[in-house]
């Protein structure tokens, strides 16, 4: 299996191995214990690796046994092992797109914040259209999602929405989906029925998990509270259960208003806020490091990296990879699985 070795050696399986004996090592120690965070961290990584090369290494074992089995010119077992290559081929494919998720919280959850951008009614339903996009994709993967704070735009749509979505991986897929996102197409919302082109903005954070807290100081947060908004009636919430927190030194402003408590959507306004603080810091370490190489590296936060063109003709493109589809629909509906492959693949060439 060339290719299997090859992946071995590209992603150095065998150093995995070595760090799961070191940190074998250290959580044998008697006082490994004593900091809970950091152990349950150690323990995490150590899971993790532990599954990777585990995996690895049955997947090669499997390889050298159909191998094996077909040195022996047996005509009997020709369609068992043609059976087992194919899915040995399969297994292959799937761990190396796998291993494509290899960052450091790839295989954690995910935070997502969309914004409309300019353009009122027609910005405002494409943001909302992007919003279910999202929350069918999850669906379809089995993940769990929730809207944890949304602002209606004034004629309809949805101004800003903030969401949560939970499941293995869940921030190692979506983060090929930040940046902004074009829709092209006749705006049901212009009496002359003109074509029109909108914005959206799409921001994605990695949940971030024990032992990488972002130490948030008292005195650096203003906290407010204020009455859920709701569609009126029973939705309408008599209580001041919302919160908005502003931090004072970056200007960062998050709101939460969908929990049924003031103290829930605190926990996940303050989640939220951790994952954009440690988003800032990660953005000033990529600068430093490219000052220090001397090179410009063009910043893809916030460019257009997908278009959805549903008129005069139907093609939804991202602007990295060049890979396409022409079933709107479907795209619209969740399917975003070939895009996200297409761009881990990209990255990995970069």
């Amino acid at each position: 299996m060339p290719r299997s070795r090859s992946c071995w050696s590209v992603f150095d399986i065998a150093n995995k191995a070595r760090k799961i004996e070191e940190l074998e090592r250290q959580a044998s120690q008697p006082d490994f214990w004593n900091d809970s965070s950091v152990s349950q961290a150690v323990m995490k990584e150590l899971n993790d690796l532990r599954g990777l090369v585990e995996g690895w290494q049955a997947l090669a074992q499997r390889g050298r046994d159909a191998a094996d089995l077909a040195e022996m010119d047996d005509a009997s077992i020709e369609a068992d092992l043609t059976t087992e290559a194919t899915a040995i081929q399969a297994e292959l494919d799937q761990r190396e797109l796998l291993l494509m998720l290899s960052g450091p919280h790839d295989r954690g959850n995910a935070l997502m914040s969309l914004h409309a951008g300019a353009g009122g009614v027609d910005a405002a339903d494409w943001n909302g259209m992007l919003l279910r996009m999202f929350l069918r994709w999850a669906e379809q993967r089995g993940f769990k999602a929730d809207v944890v704070d949304q602002v209606e735009g004034e004629e309809g749509g949805v101004k800003n929405a903030t969401i949560t979505i939970a499941g293995e991986y869940a921030y190692g897929y979506l983060r090929s989906e930040r940046g902004v996102h074009r829709l092209v197409r006749l705006s049901p919302f212009d009496a002359a029925h003109r074509r029109h082109t909108s914005f959206a903005l799409v921001e994605v954070w990695p949940e971030l998990g024990e032992g990488e807290e972002i130490d948030i100081k008292p005195q650096e947060i203003k906290i407010d509270t204020y009455k859920s908004a709701g569609a009126g009636g029973q939705n309408v919430q008599k209580n001041e259960t919302a919160i908005r927190i502003t931090h004072l030194p970056t200007g960062i402003v998050v709101t939460c208003q969908n929990e049924r408590s003031q103290t829930q959507n605190r926990e996940t306004a303050l989640k939220i806020l951790r994952a954009k603080l440690f988003e800032l810091e990660e953005e000033k370490r990529q600068k430093e490091l490219q000052n220090l190489k001397g090179e410009h590296i063009k910043a893809e936060w916030g460019s257009q990296i997908r278009s959805y063109v549903l008129h005069p003709y139907q093609l939804v493109k991202d602007h990295r990879t060049e890979h396409e589809s022409g079933n709107t629909q479907a795209v619209l509906d969740g399917r975003l699985d070939d895009f996200m492959d297409a761009y881990l693949r990209y990255r990995l060439g970069e």
